[in-house]
């Protein structure tokens, strides 16, 4: 992956749709299906403090040689002890000695990649002494990708790229795709996120993943994952194999949704969350509208657990 030495396979393991926010697999399930994944030569699986699912990883690693995965984790942190907690709270829950790699979650530009310079200086230190492997941000906007250019300490991006260019804040699909060629010459390892748009091109699932496949600046591509035939058809699809039928139409079938339960006391926790627009209180009651990317962040901070992805 770039310049970093870690190898990873074309698909990553996308684990946030397995969590209680959509899914809700129990770990035993979701752990299975990680090994499914890795028995077929997926070696990289995401994940994130906010998505509360270390414990099905490190289940999973029950069964799994750990220098035969990757792991990439996300944090908000800002400051070193919050950097420093996040990083213990990856290590202990994940039952492991390093993370691969860590990347700050969600960065829009430069201005807030130097909000978060305690944490980036902390896990510096912390890859020296052997607890991380590579840095990085997590984007929704091209104005993220710009921020790390020319940063040597960042060494990984993970940015959303779609054929639709669903859930980029600020530009096109190609803007994304020529700033992505930039960070490629620069040795920038580089593994994309919502190649189905959160679930809205699953319709259009063999031509939206036949486009992703082709961007030849992308290392590993991530993919939330909820069955086995989804792990299947993914690795299919990636190595150019043909999907049966029924798994085709199954897939199709498939109409992801945020619903909200009645009993949202209109808090706007969710509204302030959201940094898609993608939720608007109306009539007392919050709604998803056409901005939503269907990450299910915004069940995160929901004080009545409400929300969630189906």
């Amino acid at each position: 992956m770039g310049n970093t030495g870690i190898e990873v396979s074309k698909l990553c393991f996308g684990s946030l749709t397995m969590t209680p926010f959509q899914a809700n697999l129990s770990y035993e399930e979701g752990a299975n299906l990680i090994k499914h994944a890795y028995n077929k030569g997926v070696n990289f699986i995401d994940t994130a403090e906010i998505y509360g699912n270390y414990e099905y990883i490190r289940r999973a690693f029950k069964d799994i040689d750990r220098e035969n995965i990757v792991i990439a984790t996300k944090t908000y942190a800002y400051t070193e002890e919050m950097a420093k907690a996040s990083l213990e709270m990856a290590l202990e829950e994940l039952d492991t000695d390093y993370i691969d790699i860590f990347l700050l979650h969600e960065q829009e530009s430069i201005h807030t990649v130097r909000g978060h310079w305690e944490a980036i200086e902390y896990f510096k230190r912390a890859k020296q002494e052997g607890k991380i492997k590579a840095i990085g941000i997590s984007t929704h906007r091209i104005s993220g990708l710009d921020a790390v250019i020319e940063l040597d300490d960042l060494e990984v991006i993970h940015p959303i790229v779609n054929i639709d260019g669903i859930g980029i804040q600020d530009g096109s699909i190609e803007e994304m795709l020529e700033k992505l060629k930039i960070l490629k010459s620069k040795g920038k390892g580089i593994y994309s996120m919502k190649p189905l748009g959160g679930g809205h091109l699953i319709k259009d699932y063999e031509k939206a993943i036949n486009f992703i496949k082709n961007v030849d600046t992308i290392d590993s591509i991530a993919i939330g994952m909820q069955s086995i035939d989804e792990i299947d058809a993914n690795i299919k699809m990636l190595e150019n194999k043909s999907i049966p039928d029924e798994i085709k139409q199954n897939l199709r079938k498939k109409d992801r949704r945020l619903i909200v339960a009645d009993y949202c006391i209109a808090c706007g926790n969710c509204v302030e969350r959201c940094q898609q627009n993608g939720i608007e209180i109306i009539d007392g009651q919050a709604v998803a509208n056409d901005k939503c990317i269907l990450c299910g962040y915004c069940a995160n901070v929901c004080p009545e657990f409400c929300i969630k992805v189906i």
